[in-house]
């Protein structure tokens, strides 16, 4: 599969409007987007989810951040799915292909298992110090970016800390897709263009 050079992360608890937030993306240009919500009531995610699937454009690609169940009750393409989630395995049993399973890994061991196993693109960080979650894992640079590079053919998504600053150097390095959250929140529709002009 070949992902988008941006993918955006719509953060529940980040954005306090999301849906609107995720109609300013899409309008910029956005055409991979995750919703994430870490503590929502899965009724409350799931009519986010359903008011983002309608309004989004046709041909973007819309990832749930660990529910493999709101996925596919919410009509979106994949899952994306961390350490301390479902299993990618478990993932895939829930979302048959062609439904997407992505997977989170934060060091070499988990990518080379990741590799291994069902998951369709491979996310990789933080690469960069990040803010937005908070209990973060160790930053991996990159120069461990470009081993993981080395150690995988799947699609590689770059994760934490990218900037529009720094996300040239992310491509660089080997990631195909760079996610991001933080740089987004405050001017999305500007800070869209100016990344998709940077990646290219």
């Amino acid at each position: 599969m070949t992902l988008p050079r941006l993918y955006a992360i719509v953060d529940v608890q980040r954005n306090a409007d999301p849906v609107a937030f995720a109609e300013q993306l899409f309008a910029a240009g956005v055409r991979l987007l995750q919703l994430r919500d870490k503590e929502t009531r899965p009724r409350v995610t799931l009519s986010v989810a359903r008011e983002i699937k309608r309004m989004a454009p046709k041909d973007a690609v819309l990832i749930m951040n660990d529910r493999a169940d709101l996925c596919l009750a919410a009509g979106f393409h994949g899952v994306h799915v961390g350490q301390d989630d479902l299993s990618a395995e478990a993932a895939r049993r829930v979302c048959a292909e062609p439904l997407i399973v992505g997977v989170s890994t934060h060091n070499l061991e988990q990518l080379r298992e990741a590799d291994a196993g069902p998951a369709d693109y491979i996310a990789f960080g933080p690469v960069f110090g990040t803010t937005s979650k908070q209990n973060p894992d160790p930053t991996v640079g990159l120069e461990r970016l470009r081993e993981a590079r080395r150690l995988t053919k799947k699609p590689l998504v770059a994760i934490g800390g990218i900037s529009r600053v720094n996300c040239g150097s992310v491509l660089d390095a080997g990631a195909d897709s760079v996610a991001v959250i933080s740089d987004l929140c405050d001017e999305p529709q500007a800070a869209v263009k100016e990344f998709l002009r940077i990646l290219g």
